[in-house]
């Protein structure tokens, strides 16, 4: 984020209105108009901060089209972030998070959509450029579009593109009124502005610009870092993951950096492993987490060496040995390692073994539920993770290496730590190759 140390503002500061724009069509000077417009009437004066709607800006950059409204908003759409019934909220090209990717059809004609500006730091670089050539005056520019807040009823507007102003007012290092050092202190100035001037455009009055004077010290000679500098960088951002993301937020990671893993994320992701449903009201989950070297490294040993002497008496040579043993290899470079168990005790004894094979089934099921969970909640947590079926083919071995209590079967080894790289993107897939409608 690009920010300015700032003193603070005088106290007066006023909110003008700009009537008098009319209606906007493709192609037209809309930095001349607003211009004109804002002389007529309240004037322009250095220092000036011209707050103008997104809506105005793309239809004079014929940003208005016809069609489904549904087919436009996956158009516009990078990141589905969650949805509910009719309502999508997601992630624009730009990078902003609004609901139907910003797409409107309020304040345009019947039967027409408005998008939102392709640039809109460029375009209100534009207006800027173009209305301070025109009134001889220093003025910043704002472009506007509305927005929810996440755990707020209603919306706001907010700056979606700007130019001449610094969009942080930067506090950190300031002393507060009792002599506390500010660390983390930083105010989006840009969208208290575009709220402010809100108050006076509304939504149905046809007012689209408005003038906040008296902040001439949040002005600056060049086009500055624009909205863009409000937008956190994803690996910043505490709430980066919606509904949507969270179960593909899960990917198989087999490569890790040496960074300890907190104790807390593992006990917050067992926690929803726990949480999966299970046969006869029963809990039949346990996970030993290996935190230690020791542990690791001794059910690693004794799994490779077992595993090696069944390949061997299967009639595989040397070098295919190799070769298979080599995909337990991730687990090796996991800082820890979660093998997930499976308790039955739970489970009914019948006289027949159809519903004892069905019986185990559900258990099993019930157990994938647990794993599941847990490598989505490990994602969600920041951390990469990967299931290897190993201690599935020695669960004595690893019972033993691991002293497990009696009963606990092991199901699988889950590595985990933080990713070394991103993972690659995921492919897509087509649900309706894996559906069946009847």
């Amino acid at each position: 984020m690009t920010s300015q140390q700032f003193t603070p503002a005088p106290a007066q500061v006023s909110v003008l209105p700009v009537t008098g724009i009319g209606e906007i069509t493709a192609g037209a000077d809309l930095g001349t108009v607003i211009c004109d417009a804002a002389l007529a009437g309240p004037g322009l004066a250095d220092g000036d901060i011209l707050v103008i709607t997104s809506k105005v800006v793309s239809k004079a950059e014929d940003r208005v089209i016809t069609g489904d409204r549904e087919s436009a908003i996956r158009a516009e759409t990078v990141r589905v972030v969650a949805r509910r019934g009719p309502t999508t909220i997601s992630q624009t090209r730009h990078g902003l998070v609004m609901a139907a990717a910003g797409v409107d059809e309020s304040n345009t004609e019947p039967g027409t959509l408005v998008l939102l500006p392709q640039d809109p730091d460029a375009s209100a670089e534009a207006l800027r450029k173009a209305i301070t050539e025109r009134s001889g005056t220093r003025v910043g520019v704002i472009v506007t579009d509305t927005m929810g807040r996440p755990w707020r009823a209603g919306q706001t507007d907010t700056a979606i593109g700007a130019a001449g102003i610094v969009p942080l007012r930067d506090y950190r290092g300031k002393a507060d009124t009792f002599g506390n050092l500010l660390e983390v202190t930083m105010t989006a100035v840009a969208d208290e502005l575009a709220a402010a001037a809100d108050l006076v455009k509304q939504k149905t009055t046809g007012v689209p610009a408005a003038i906040v004077r008296g902040l001439p010290d949040l002005v600056t000679d060049n086009a500055g870092p624009g909205a863009a500098g409000l937008i956190r960088p994803a690996e910043e951002d505490m709430f980066r993951l919606g509904a949507m993301d969270v179960l593909t937020a899960r990917r198989t990671v087999r490569d890790f950096t040496a960074a300890p893993v907190s104790p807390a994320a593992v006990r917050r992701a067992i926690a929803a492993a726990i949480t999966a449903p299970a046969p006869h009201h029963s809990q039949p989950w346990r996970f030993a987490v290996l935190e230690s070297p020791a542990a690791r490294t001794r059910l690693l040993d004794d799994m490779l060496e077992a595993w090696q002497a069944d390949l061997a008496a299967d009639g595989f040579t040397a070098q295919q040995i190799a070769r298979r043993v080599r995909r337990g290899e991730p687990l090796r470079r996991a800082p820890l390692i979660i093998v997930p168990c499976l308790v039955s005790e739970a489970a009914h004894t019948y006289r027949d073994d159809r519903r004892n094979a069905s019986e185990r089934a559900m258990f099993l099921v019930a157990m994938g539920a647990a794993i599941e969970n847990l490598l989505v909640a490990l994602a969600v947590e920041g951390l990469g993770s990967c299931w290897i079926s190993s201690t599935l083919f020695c669960r004595d071995v690893t019972a033993g290496a691991l002293a497990l209590p009696a009963g606990w079967e092991p199901m699988g080894a889950v590595g985990v730590g933080h990713p070394a790289a991103p993972a690659p993107d995921r492919p897509e897939r087509d649900p309706d190759q894996f559906t069946v409608l009847l």
